[in-house]
């Protein structure tokens, strides 16, 4: 499957002008024969976690949802985005007849979906390691692990951001039989070696293809690095950007890392219930 990642800048809080750049990336992704495109973390709202908080109306996001469901339906392109929602028994719909935005204490969390190419929901996941005081005051980190799906034949899951920096979570979906990584972030400028370094050795030692999408320019009070990429289960570099907006292409698929997985057997010869033991 050709595989898409946009790098770009959103404008926070200005939706229309995000979804017209998704719009935009997933136009030139289908023409190009994409089958998905990637976008970054929070890309639709823009990433200002304490000003999402405060200022986005939860009852607002069935409809940017809507909105970029019709963007993969026309398009024909599988995509994948990020939005805040809200956690445990906050759902939006408690608020869809309420009069008044919800109060700046309801918790919430990041998240990230992936649509196929009519528009349908098939994989959600919600980030569970938060970064920074600003995530840490917005959101609430979630428990659930990666879940896998097969998606145009390829066993498919997704972190988000700073998840992924954590090789147990990485190998939590390796495990479930991911062959394919999707990973939304918000990387900082002067933390290089995460696309550079990082993103590598976590597809090399979970043999699995990683795709990491991230922003560039300046949003809120933060300065992004941009340098998305794409891993193969070797640790080879398919596709890399460099600072500024980029649409990046990769072809990736299951050859690949079943050929890694069968040279060096890494997930056949894991010994969990010794590692538990260190824990203890």
């Amino acid at each position: 499957m050709l595989l898409s990642v946009l790098q770009a800048n959103a404008s926070v809080m200005d939706v229309d002008a995000n979804l017209r750049t998704i719009d935009d990336a997933a136009r030139r992704a289908a023409q190009a024969g994409a089958g998905l495109l990637l976008t970054p973390e929070l890309f639709p709202v823009g990433y200002a976690p304490l000003r999402l908080h405060a200022e986005l109306d939860p009852g607002t996001l069935p409809a940017i949802r809507e909105r970029l469901a019709t963007i993969a339906r026309t398009h024909r392109i599988g995509l994948v985005y990020s939005l805040p929602a809200l956690a445990q028994a906050q759902s939006r719909e408690q608020y869809d007849d309420a009069a008044q935005p919800p109060h700046a204490d309801s918790a919430w969390h990041i998240t990230a979906t992936l649509l196929d190419a009519a528009g349908n929901e098939v994989l959600n996941y919600a980030k569970v390691h938060l970064f920074g005081p600003e995530e840490h005051k917005a959101f609430v980190g979630a428990e659930e692990p990666p879940a896998v799906v097969d998606f145009n034949g390829i066993r498919t899951s997704m972190l988000i951001c700073y998840d992924v920096e954590f090789p147990e979570a990485v190998r939590a979906a390796a495990t479930r039989g991911a062959e394919l990584l999707l990973v939304p972030t918000a990387l900082s400028a002067g933390f290089d070696n995460v696309p550079q370094v990082l993103i590598r050795a976590r597809a090399l030692e979970s043999q699995l293809n990683v795709a990491y999408a991230n922003h560039s320019g300046h949003e809120d009070v933060y300065n992004f690095l941009g340098g998305s990429v794409v891993a193969g289960p070797d640790g080879s570099l398919l596709a890399a950007a460099g600072e500024g907006a980029a649409l990046l292409f990769a072809e990736v698929g299951t050859e690949a890392v079943k050929a890694a997985r069968e040279e060096v057997p890494y997930l056949r010869e894991r010994r969990p219930e010794l590692y538990n033991e260190w824990d203890r």
